[in-house]
């Protein structure tokens, strides 16, 4: 039972595609091999989106905590007894409001070491703003709940790794909270979440640029010259395989694109929206330098498709695996750091 995770899961929107992801992918019984899925949620909200889909075949095992939690079963705690009015597809404060109550149990319990590694599904911002989360999104509030001061948004899709230096915030103000600090602090981050949780020994990262063209030395912005550059290059002079700074629009387009195991974007679309192009079903939104382990599909609540059985569960599924193998590797890392028979023993393995 040691090399057993428990994956937590909350549900996200009721009322957006949440569920339907989380009953596609835990419908696959191989997937409880090595980890025990505890889903945070209610019965009859679940029974609802299978009705929908016609998937009659999806089964719960209910437990109290999650410590009851039972291998080969797809375990729920029942986070709410109330009946809930649900209207699928649209959104409203109701889903917004079991969306926190969810989020709220897993993280308790995540906190408590009841469960390993959590995989959230979408929730609609205004929703749960409505409800008193007083957070612009999941990353923040783990931030939060975590005291973690500096903290990572990072998309993943096999061996593509988009992060961004500035996260959910407006346009109009990205400008000024790209700073040499800020910069310097995100690509740090990157470096060590790269090592420790991805086990790449000596990560290259591109660093794109914040104007078009990177600023075309000065003449479409001098963020580029006074604030970007010079920390690529400290880092590289310190022996940091950091480069750039690169165009986006040219970098994502570009076979170059391959001789990195990073990137690193200043603002949330454009890191995203290269991203998605790419690796639109399949992305993973992993958030980098916390104390514990969550990820998310990298898709949002979809009201537009919710009840119609089409909502791929390919980032879901991704989101889950990949919470396993970063809680893996985090643990391997411990044993090596802390061991050096270890570390030249997982050194031959590897060879």
């Amino acid at each position: 039972m040691s090399d057993v995770i428990r994956v937590g899961i909350t549900v996200g929107d009721i009322n957006g595609v949440g569920l339907e992801v989380i009953i596609k992918t835990l419908r696959d019984t191989e997937m409880f091999d090595n980890t025990i899925p505890i889903i945070y949620g209610n019965s009859k909200v679940i029974s609802a989106h299978k009705k929908a889909i016609n998937n009659t075949d999806f089964n719960v095992f209910p437990i109290a905590d999650a410590s009851e939690a039972k291998p080969k079963k797809i375990n729920l705690i029942n986070c709410w007894k109330e009946e809930v009015k649900m209207n699928l597809g649209e959104q409203n404060s109701t889903g917004g409001k079991y969306a926190l109550v969810s989020l709220e149990a897993a993280t308790a319990d995540l906190t408590a070491n009841k469960i390993d590694v959590l995989v959230t599904a979408p929730i609609n911002k205004d929703g749960v703003k409505s409800a008193g989360f007083n957070f612009p999104g999941h990353t923040e509030y783990l931030a939060d709940l975590s005291n973690s001061d500096e903290v990572l948004m990072l998309m993943v899709a096999d061996e593509l790794r988009v992060a961004v230096v500035t996260g959910h915030v407006p346009l109009k103000d990205v400008a000024k909270l790209i700073t040499k600090e800020a910069v310097e602090s995100k690509l740090r981050l990157f470096l060590k979440t790269l090592k420790t949780d991805f086990a790449i020994r000596k990560p290259r990262i591109a660093v794109l640029g914040l104007n078009p063209h990177a600023g075309d030395r000065g003449t479409l912005g001098n963020e580029e010259m006074d604030i970007i550059n010079p920390v690529v290059k400290k880092l590289f002079d310190e022996g940091e395989l950091v480069y750039g700074s690169y165009s986006s629009d040219g970098f994502f387009g570009s076979a170059n694109l391959k001789n990195f195991d990073g990137v690193l974007s200043m603002y949330h679309d454009q890191g995203l929206t290269g991203f998605k192009s790419i690796s639109f079903d399949e992305g993973v939104n992993f958030t980098a330098g916390l104390p514990i382990v969550r990820t998310s599909p990298d898709h949002g609540t979809a009201y537009d498709i919710v009840g119609k059985g089409i909502a791929s569960e390919r980032s879901f599924r991704n989101a889950y695996f990949l919470a396993c193998d970063v809680y893996k590797m985090r643990k391997m890392h411990k044993e090596i750091t802390a061991d050096p028979l270890v570390a030249q023993k997982t050194n031959k393995d590897r060879r």
